[in-house]
């Protein structure tokens, strides 16, 4: 029985795989950092994130920078709620399906989302095309590239397609490996 559990323990990790912060004694760089996330900086990923602040600082500017694209809040919200399901990331999803609906998603339309197929034809022509990019690793062909403009979408919607992957995989794969416990309502299971 001894050797089984050493197994199971070896095999299955019950626990993050960073130390989590208590940020009420932080200082310094670390401090004014995660003071730039307001409420949110109580969340499980930054308290564990600020472990490298400048991770945190890339977090903020970046989230910053997609608040002025060319897509709406729940285009980037669609966009992230498949990113996190493509990649199995449990915490982005459960955060996701909580800011998507606070950007007009509905909970339908979170699940839809992370199913990679969507009633809206303008939203299903850009989870299709984030499925073809993350699929592709960014090599898309021009059918994809044609579809998703004669949606409506632009070069420029394009380029912030990237932008918004950048976090994505930023946030997806930190809570992969760290294992980050969920503190936010887990998302529906597909």
């Amino acid at each position: 029985m001894k050797r089984i559990t050493k197994v199971l323990q070896r095999s299955v990790r019950l626990y993050s795989t960073l130390n989590k912060v208590n940020i009420q004694t932080l200082t310094g760089e670390a401090k004014a950092t995660i003071s730039k996330l307001g409420p949110g900086a109580n969340l499980n990923i930054f308290q564990y994130m600020i472990n490298s602040p400048p991770a945190v600082e890339a977090y903020t500017s970046i989230s910053a920078c997609l608040k002025k694209t060319t897509l709406a809040p729940k285009e980037i919200e669609v966009m992230q709620l498949r990113i996190g399901e493509l990649n199995g990331c449990e915490y982005c999803q459960a955060a996701h399906t909580h800011v998507g609906k606070n950007s007009g998603l509905t909970e339908e339309q979170t699940i839809e989302a992370r199913k990679g197929k969507m009633e809206d034809p303008k939203l299903n022509a850009l989870v299709e095309f984030v499925t073809a990019v993350h699929e592709t690793k960014g090599k898309v062909n021009a059918d994809a590239i044609e579809k998703f403009k004669s949606a409506g979408y632009t070069d420029a919607n394009i380029v912030d397609v990237c932008l918004n992957f950048s976090i994505a995989i930023l946030t997806n794969y930190f809570n992969n490996i760290n294992q980050t416990p969920v503190d936010l309502p887990p998302a529906k299971p597909l």
